[in-house]
């Protein structure tokens, strides 16, 4: 079995490892790591396998204690092979209710940290995006320090933390995201404005139209914004 530091604690991941392992596809690990474009180390665990192993391993081992959970992600995070973030964001969703206040902290060091898609789209909707609806008073302070963070990843955060809001959305402070990250270069960008829009478009689309209308817009996000409007799933 491959040394991992592992953290030392009651709770330990040691069978997830050896269950992740004896599951390891250097054949598939090559391809994961090349749609990624080499940025990442896989296992070679498919999601679909993978999600099985860990449901297997909870099942087994149950969920960790409150005052594990950081400490365990945090090693989860330091491991080379990808697969075990994703274990440590499946463990954070489960947890997410529990975790209080100081989470945030957490996950604002989790997105940038070896940041791309595949984490962010997970960590931002669906763990930011509770936390902030627990703590609304601290959404503005969070989108600012993002956007002027520089940082591609939690500028898009700043973004989608919003995306399962629906009604629930504050438009008032999209617009100010976007108008602020619209002239943005970088392509996760432009694509998150324009998944925000269309996935908000389910609920309001006059909103989204007057607003896609009204501002100068990359192409690639006028073009995602409108695509369920555009083939009529109003």
């Amino acid at each position: 079995m491959t040394g991992y530091s592992l953290v030392s604690m009651s709770y330990s991941i040691k069978s997830l490892i050896a269950l992740y392992e004896e599951h390891a596809d250097p054949g598939k690990a090559a391809q994961m790591n090349a749609y990624m474009k080499g940025r990442f180390e896989y296992l070679g665990l498919p999601t679909p396998l993978r999600r099985e192993l860990t449901k297997q391993f909870f099942k087994e081992n149950g969920l960790p204690g409150l005052q594990e959970v950081i400490p365990l992600v945090e090693s989860c995070w330091e491991m080379p092979h990808r697969e075990y973030k994703y274990f440590a964001l499946e463990l954070l969703v489960k947890m997410k209710k529990q975790l209080g206040h100081d989470a945030i902290y957490l996950y604002e060091k989790l997105i940038p940290d070896q940041g791309w898609w595949d984490t962010v789209d997970l960590i931002a909707p669906t763990l930011v995006g509770y936390h902030l609806l627990q703590y609304p008073g601290e959404r503005a302070a969070y989108v600012n320090k993002w956007i002027n963070s520089g940082n591609i990843w939690l500028q898009r955060s700043a973004i989608l933390f919003q995306l399962k809001y629906r009604s629930g959305t504050d438009t008032r402070l999209l617009t100010s995201v976007i108008l602020r990250l619209k002239d943005s270069k970088e392509f996760f960008i432009r694509k998150a404005i324009g998944w925000i829009l269309r996935e908000y478009s389910k609920t309001d689309p006059d909103f989204v139209v007057r607003f896609v209308q009204s501002q100068d817009l990359s192409g690639l996000s006028h073009r995602e914004a409108l695509k369920r409007i555009m083939r009529g799933k109003i």
